[in-house]
């Protein structure tokens, strides 16, 4: 993926997809009842990170000058 691309869809997955899962996930923890505190900081914790991992490819050397220029 070209360095433009992955800056684009970074911006896009940031401005638009992490709302929506932010979203998702509350949703989610409401559907369970509110479990206890701790299980709820997992939860999040868990999720907070989760998200990250399958996009890393995207995120990684968008904030480095572009190397092709």
């Amino acid at each position: 993926m070209s360095y433009k691309a992955r800056r684009r869809w970074s911006m896009l997955i940031l401005v638009v997809g992490l709302p929506a899962y932010i979203v998702v996930a509350v949703t989610i923890m409401n559907l369970l009842n509110r479990p206890p505190i701790w299980v709820e900081f997992l939860v999040y914790a868990a999720l907070g990170v989760a998200w990250a991992f399958p996009l890393r490819f995207v995120f990684r050397g968008v904030g480095r000058e572009d190397p092709d220029a």
